[in-house]
């Protein structure tokens, strides 16, 4: 399909690759803009890829409280110097990534982080369940590799929708900043605490009331 020249810009945008590798990605990807901007990180033509394996140990410890002291967050997001760490656009994510982290309740930054004993219990559960709705035997493994991309979706916070946007990813949201910035820019460390957190209690849907304060 053609490739429009709004699609090229959006893409440089957001990758900070150059205008012809852009439009060579989205000809490539039939014009879906999320597809291209893969193709260049995996050719090391995003800015994101080529400043991924830079040393980023400035940054800031972000924190957000949700209203009424519900839900508390703190997370570390480090950025490659203190002048970048002390800008509006870089402190502005960090609130961003805090409060998606209270609303959406990730338990790990990556998947990698998942521990292989949460995997193979959650990898044993989705094969029990597809056992018992009749599935074959031969086709379940590759089930189940399937569908163990919702638990990564569901539990890691890059592969989460973003709270604010949900047709881009954190990882996607952390990729624009990047090229946006100029620097690397890694999410670290988070942990999240909720009020009674452990005790019987009524369940609140924390995402919604996160939102609806952002609306405010």
């Amino acid at each position: 399909m053609a490739v429009t020249a709004a699609q090229v810009k959006e893409l440089r945008e957001k990758t900070g690759a150059g205008m012809l590798d852009c439009k060579k990605a989205l000809e490539e990807a039939n014009g879906d803009i999320t597809k291209a901007g893969e193709l260049l990180r995996e050719k090391g033509l995003s800015a994101a890829a080529n400043k991924a394996g830079r040393i980023a140990t400035e940054g800031a410890v972000e924190s957000y409280i949700h209203a009424g002291g519900k839900v508390g967050v703190l997370v570390e997001i480090n950025c490659e110097t203190d002048f970048v760490g002390k800008t509006e656009q870089f402190r502005t994510f960090c609130r961003d990534i805090a409060m998606h982290i209270a609303a959406a309740n990730p338990s790990y930054v990556r998947r990698e982080e998942v521990p292989t004993e949460a995997l193979e219990k959650e990898k044993e559960i989705l094969r029990n369940q597809a056992l018992n709705e009749g599935k074959p035997e031969k086709i379940i493994d590759k089930m189940v590799e399937g569908r163990i991309g919702k638990y990564y979706e569901e539990f890691c916070l890059m592969e989460q929708a973003f709270i604010k946007d949900p047709d881009k990813t954190i990882d996607q949201l952390l990729n624009e900043k990047i090229a946006a910035i100029g620097e690397n820019i890694s999410i670290r460390r988070f942990v999240r605490f909720g009020l009674g957190e452990g005790l019987e209690k009524k369940q609140e849907n924390f995402a919604e009331e996160v939102m609806s304060q952002v609306k405010l």
